[in-house]
């Protein structure tokens, strides 16, 4: 079992991101923040990886109720949403809310991560 779901696009970087930010609102998502990874690198003086790579962090808006059953919960939520360049191909991946939350042995925060990782999917593929 894959840990993450990967799509390819053929959008630009900035063009994939802004489907994305479109395609989950729908889904009630938020995006917290957005790191561009080679520009903070450089920013630190480490300019050895030039290939796009933006960082999502992407919160769902309506539920709040994780986070109050088990702390521990926000080591994997809210989600990141990789948008990046590799071997020419431009992609959009997530790590699997499931495969992490499994981490947790609770049934209930399974099952919620099942309901967030099906509509994240969903959203990758949509955007791409």
């Amino acid at each position: 079992m894959d840990f993450h779901y990967t799509v390819i696009t053929n959008k630009s970087i900035d063009d994939a991101i802004n489907s994305l930010e479109q395609n989950l609102k729908e889904h009630k998502f938020g995006i917290l923040w957005q790191l561009d990874l080679p520009a903070k690198l450089e920013e630190k003086g480490v300019d050895t990886y030039t290939n796009p790579y933006r960082i999502l962090e992407v919160v769902i808006h309506t539920k709040q109720q994780e986070l109050k059953r088990n702390e521990l919960v926000g080591y994997f939520l809210p989600c990141k949403i990789v948008v990046y360049e590799s071997d020419g191909k431009r992609k959009i991946g997530l790590p699997k809310p499931t495969s992490m939350i499994n981490l947790l042995d609770d049934e209930e925060l399974k099952e919620i991560a099942e309901g967030i990782e099906q509509n994240l999917v969903g959203v990758l593929e949509k955007s791409k």
